[in-house]
């Protein structure tokens, strides 16, 4: 319902979540995490970017460039989406997971410039499945790039920006067909 929150106030980006916890449930399974984890992981995944619903519609359906104000704008829906999940009784890693999927191995992201190992795994994953996602969808400011793009973007920027390990699985799980069952979309 929370995910679906955000799909309501952006229609543009309706079924976003719901891709993103598809593929960051198939990177999961495959890096071989527990039968605890994955349903935790999914959880973060469809929430990562419910502090949409704080930043103002004119910014998330601009159909231009941001200006530096709207992207520092942007940049705050990790922080309102833990204000949203504070008052929830959620296992604490899927609160920090939904927070630090815009982080950055080299500490270039937000909204905290973590780096390498001060990031969870489960919000590495997610990152990567972010970026695919959306590179691949269309958006207000962009038609779809595809995946070709989006796998470019991850590979040339495995070990700097993502984890190497993450983008190799994402890589390989979309080369070999990775669909959504038409019944799940």
């Amino acid at each position: 319902a929370l995910a679906a929150a955000i799909d309501a106030k952006d229609a543009y980006t309706h079924g976003h979540s719901f891709r993103v916890a598809r593929y960051s449930v198939a990177i999961g399974r495959q890096l071989k995490l527990s039968e605890q984890e994955l349903p935790d992981l999914e959880i973060a995944a469809y929430m990562h970017d419910l502090g949409k619903i704080g930043v103002s519609e004119a910014v998330l359906a601009k159909p231009g460039r941001l200006s530096a104000g709207e992207f520092e704008e942007i940049k705050k829906h990790p922080l309102f989406t833990n204000k949203i999940l504070e008052p929830i009784d959620l296992p604490g890693l899927i609160v920090a997971a939904t927070i630090q999927h815009h982080e950055r191995l080299d500490g270039s992201g937000y909204p905290r410039h973590l780096k390498e190992d001060e990031i969870l795994l489960e919000a590495k994953i997610i990152m990567v499945a972010d970026v695919v996602e959306a590179m691949s969808s269309h958006r207000p400011y962009r038609a779809a790039l595809g995946f070709d793009a989006a796998l470019e973007e991850i590979r040339s920027n495995a070990g700097r920006l993502y984890d190497p390990k993450i983008v190799e699985i994402c890589t390989s799980i979309i080369e070999g067909g990775f669909t959504f069952l038409e019944s799940d979309q």
